[in-house]
């Protein structure tokens, strides 16, 4: 077989060593468009866990590679003349050019040709007579470009800029610094790579970049304004230029991956950025899938189409962490008023691939100040031993759940003409004495014809709030959960099928008219909503209003409004589903106007000491819908009439959108509301465990949080929860005797959990001889 491997980067040398040293007979020549030791940038980072991998795959290599490693296990943050140095993560760096040279030598030891300063022609017509062609060469692939219209990439310029530069400041842990200035927030990513030497990746965000005068300085000028700017941090070390220039970094994603016998792999096929160091080790990896599956194919054909099937959900998964984590630091200045060990802890977790329990079994003590930290803002907590965040209370007005956990709302339908039945008060009445703090209702609808389907549950009648009344007085007689009642109104989503029958499908027959914000259906065959005019929304107040008064007789502890998932309210607020030019359309301002009306009113019947709260969709996922600022602007407005909690969660408001799913995918969106609206948000949305909660409330980036399907699942999820932490918590008298078991199970649990962690642990590689080891050991 003869093949092409274009680009001599770690990718592309990497291939080409695994395929000649599996296949002696192949005929692979790398194409390098410049020197051998040629090199932009300064270090490379592996983690244990990679280096695992190419142990396995090229000992050789592996050995080389590892002699000339630096290696460290802890990070730092510096942040406002506070340290917090977190160990247990194993690291390792090396010089980018060290790492190209060993590959080039290993790969010419195999017999692999190499041409350098040879430029490859995009069109690959000198390339007919090759049965393979690997396409390594970066991010700005000549290769991808010429066939865009095939391999579709999709580029999205991040707005920080960012510049490499290197020092010869030795570092013993990945430091990061964080420096306040005049002109705004700079951040310094650094690791050491070799003796004497270390990367500085430095970023900030681009108003900063401008009022620092930044973009009217050349590259020495640059790094000598640097020098200043982390003064303190290098020691009286300088700052060293290698193509030093500020850049803007590219999100790119390609649709296809291969096209006839050519392939992308590394940068050219998509990118992950710099703050979770995958750049490397994804080329080498995607090098690593493709030699797999050409020892288990047959053909060239069946191998690339086995590449790209296997190979994407890896790589995505890589690249949505490394999104996430760009976005934390593209937001630094929203958290930088936190407590700074809050600030650690978020800046350690904000990828979402790190959790409170990773962080407990690997830095202990650092947990444990987190938890002393969340502790000091509960009032009465005890900040000596103190529980783990989920466990501590919140006081709301005059209402304080005794944990932070939430069964979120989650509709029914099994509803009779709206009035709950059996199902409801068994549903409610086990996840009230399942250990959750708060306990939220499915939406209930203001009138018959404000249900999304015939199954909907109601607060229109006397019958109704009969019902109600008995399951909220069961759940306050055995249980400390609180109740909060979600009232609602369907909208232009009203009068369709029950769930299970086709979720927001018309009904065939018995549908009832419905009102929106403007008229437009929600699918094609949809009915077409009425437009609201000033008399029905007149009206809708005073049902949202008369609702709010039987929730008062029911006895719920909370009430929450939702105008989120398009419905009524929702669409007000949705430029995709509000077309209005009266005075209800246009500006967010305006688009607030009926939503805000109805919670006034309802804030003004509803008990001063009760609390309130507000569902909102953050975004649409859709082009043109709500934006960030949007989100941000409802909440601010709803908090300053009287809201005491956000409720965030996101779409659900047109049928074109495209969310973006994954673990907690809906967090940074309450993160972003609570630290730029300052207001208590609750967050939902693939959560899934308690560890995930204390994830996210350690890291400030919600309140309270809430479950849905696990607690359909388990309805005394939060019982065994406190168990696996050894918190105890109110369980009925009924159930007393399961607490000593449950405990007891936690124990064994935990233990396996953490024998399990400790055989799974990436070894601790060895290492080369650089002067920071005596001071890392």
């Amino acid at each position: 077989m003869r093949i092409a491997v274009i680009g001599g980067g770690p990718g592309g040398l990497y291939f080409a060593i695994l395929m000649k040293a599996w296949q002696p007979a192949c005929e692979i020549t790398v194409f390098e468009r410049n020197r051998p030791d040629d090199t932009f940038g300064f270090g490379v980072v592996f983690s244990d866990a990679t280096l695992d991998i190419f142990e396995r795959y090229d000992p050789e290599s592996y050995r080389a590679i590892t002699e000339n490693f630096a290696y460290w296990d802890d990070i730092e943050v510096h942040f406002k003349g506070s340290v917090h140095r977190i160990g247990g993560n194993g690291f390792c760096g090396c010089s980018r050019q060290t790492l190209l040279l060993l590959l080039q030598e290993r790969a010419r030891a195999l017999g692999v040709a190499m041409r350098f300063q040879s430029e490859v022609e995009p069109d690959l017509s000198a390339f007919d007579g090759y049965d393979l062609i690997v396409a390594a060469d970066g991010i700005n692939s000549r290769i991808r470009e010429a066939s865009r219209d095939h391999f579709r990439p999709e580029v999205d310029l991040r707005p920080n800029r960012f510049t490499w530069l290197g020092s010869t400041r030795e570092l013993d842990a990945f430091s990061f610094f964080f420096r306040e200035t005049e002109h705004g927030i700079f951040i310094a990513h650094t690791y050491q790579y070799a003796a004497g030497r270390s990367t500085w990746v430095i970023e900030t965000d681009p108003e900063t970049f401008v009022r620092a005068g930044l973009d009217r300085m050349d590259e020495e000028a640059s790094a000598r304004f640097l020098e200043g700017v982390f003064a303190e941090e290098l020691a009286g070390h300088p700052l060293i230029t290698n193509r030093s220039l500020w850049r803007q970094f590219p999100m790119i994603r390609s649709r296809r991956w291969v096209k006839d016998n050519v392939v992308l792999i590394g940068d050219a096929k998509g990118t992950a950025h710099f703050s979770i160091g995958a750049g490397t080790k994804l080329a080498m990896e995607d090098s690593i899938a493709l030699f797999d599956a050409f020892r288990a194919k047959g053909t060239v054909r069946e191998a690339l189409a086995s590449y790209e099937t296997d190979r994407r959900e890896e790589v995505e998964r890589t690249q949505h962490a490394a999104d996430v984590s760009l976005v934390w630091f593209e937001h630094v200045d929203r958290f930088r008023d936190m407590d700074p060990r809050q600030f650690a802890f978020g800046l350690m977790t904000r990828s979402r691939a790190i959790t409170y329990e990773n962080l407990r079994l690997r830095a202990p003590d650092f947990v444990a100040e987190a938890d002393r930290m969340f502790a000091e803002t509960v009032p009465g907590a005890d900040v000596h031993r103190p529980r783990p965040p989920l466990f501590q209370p919140l006081a709301l007005r005059g209402m304080t759940v005794e944990n932070r956990a939430v069964v979120s709302p989650m509709c029914m339908y099994s509803a009779v003409d709206g009035l709950p039945g059996d199902w409801h008060m068994v549903h409610y009445g086990s996840r009230a004495i399942g250990g959750a703090g708060l306990v939220y209702t499915e939406m209930v609808c203001v009138a018959p014809e404000a249900r999304i389907t015939p199954g909907c549950a109601g607060l229109w009648s006397d019958a109704q709030e009969a019902a109600w009344t008995r399951i909220v007085d069961f759940a306050h007689a055995n249980g400390k959960a609180k109740i909060c009642l979600q009232l609602g109104h369907a909208g232009r989503k009203g009068a369709t099928r029950l769930m299970w029958e086709g979720m927001d499908r018309p009904l065939a027959e018995g549908a009832w008219p419905i009102v929106s914000a403007s008229p437009i259906s929600y699918y094609p065959d949809s009915q077409v909503p009425a437009e609201l005019d000033e008399a029905g929304m007149a009206r809708i107040v005073g049902q949202f209003v008369e609702a709010t008064g039987r929730a008062i007789r029911c006895g719920f502890d909370m009430l929450e409004l939702h105008c989120a998932h398009g419905y009524l309210l929702a669409s007000f607020l949705s430029p995709l589903t509000n077309t209005r030019t009266d005075s209800h359309g246009g500006s967010i301002a305006n688009r607030l106007k009926f939503p805000l009306r109805v919670f006034e009113a309802m804030r003004a019947a509803w008990p001063a000491e009760r609390p309130m709260s507000v569902r909102i969709s953050a975004t649409d996922w859709a082009e043109g819908g709500i934006t960030e600022a949007d989100s941000i602007a409802i909440a601010r407005a709803f908090a300053e009439a009287g809201v005491d909690v956000v409720d965030v969660s996101t779409g659900q408001t047109t049928p074109q959108s495209r969310p973006v799913y994954g673990r907690m995918f809906q967090t940074p969106f309450s993160d972003a509301i609570r630290n730029e609206a300052d207001v208590k948000t609750l967050c939902v949305g693939n959560i899934t465990s308690a560890d995930q909660m204390n994830t996210i409330l350690a890291a400030g980036r919600a309140d309270l949080v809430a479950l849905g399907r696990p607690h359909l699942a388990d309805p005394s999820f939060m019982l065994k929860a406190a168990a696996w932490y050894g918190v105890d918590i109110h369980q009925p008298p009924q159930y007393a005797p399961g607490k000593d078991q449950a405990l007891r199970n936690a124990v064994r649990e935990r233990a396996d959990f953490e024998a399990l962690k400790v055989a799974a642990k990436p070894k601790r590689h060895a290492k080369g001889s650089f002067g920071t080891q005596a001071a890392a050991e």
